[in-house]
């Protein structure tokens, strides 16, 4: 190596921009920048770094970043930047010596990462490439719990919007995202086709869906059974659903107040 001199950098990442700050051996701030996430950004941003610090090899450039792995640091790892991670709870002490206050400021924190990585290297971890073996895994990983997330939400609206409409089908399943389910919500979408609906087609449904748990039978059962006594319908909409359901099968009307039967 030409020139031993180091140059430190800190990186505060964000999901759509990175506010770098760049300082010398001695501490002085050289240059301060945010680049926009993605390749052309972080591209930008390694070639940033080489220009302002002037130095000969990226290995010369020390980083401190508070993630371990991920676009950021990978792309500059494989440009051969001296990356460090330091943990985020580590790196609330050494903001303290900058401020009190607490407040999030991205220039401030990278301003800290460089500081701290300058005089105290050995509270972070030096990075490398991992395994590419490794990577593939943590990104199948991520993306099934992203996918997991979603699928709760969705659920959860489903849910929502069958308890306004269509409570019933509520009672047969827990897990709204069950295959079976939707397939039978498919077949029987509202509280008047689940009046109609032939108990053979239900059993197609069971049966391409390998239930067992339950015969047809009961489960039309479950779909016509008016609301549960005390089960509170505020929503307009949600009366003249059930109404509208139960009007062309008035055999399956709830009693009068009275406990009359209907005849």
């Amino acid at each position: 190596m030409t020139d031993e001199r180091r140059w430190y950098a800190g990186v505060d990442w964000a999901s759509e921009s990175h506010h770098v700050l760049l300082t010398d051996g001695d501490g002085r701030k050289i240059g301060e920048k945010i680049f926009k996430h993605g390749g052309e950004g972080l591209a930008e941003m390694a070639a940033w770094l080489m220009a302002m610090s002037g130095v000969a090899e990226p290995r010369q450039i020390h980083i401190a970043i508070e993630v371990p792995h991920g676009p950021v640091v990978e792309t500059l790892i494989e440009r051969s930047f001296k990356v460090h991670a330091i943990n985020p709870k580590q790196m609330d002490r050494f903001r303290d010596r900058f401020t009190l206050a607490g407040a999030k400021d991205d220039s401030r924190d990278a301003e800290v990462m460089a500081s701290a990585l300058r005089t105290d290297p050995r509270c972070f971890r030096l990075l490398a490439v991992a395994d590419p073996v490794v990577i593939e895994l943590r990104e199948w990983s991520r993306i099934a719990e992203d996918l997991g997330a979603e699928r709760n939400r969705l659920t959860n609206r489903l849910r929502e919007q069958l308890w306004r409409y269509f409570p019933a089908m509520l009672d047969l399943e827990s897990d709204l995202g069950a295959e079976w389910l939707l397939d039978l919500w498919e077949t029987a979408p509202t509280p008047h086709k689940a009046i109609r609906i032939r108990e053979a087609t239900v059993a197609k449904v069971l049966k391409r869906n390998r239930v067992r748990r339950f015969d047809a039978a009961h489960v039309l059962d479950v779909l016509r059974k008016p609301p549960v006594a005390g089960r509170r319908w505020n929503n307009r909409g949600r009366k003249r659903a059930y109404h509208d359901a139960h009007r062309a099968h008035p055999a399956r009307q709830p009693a009068t107040q009275g406990g009359a039967s209907p005849t």
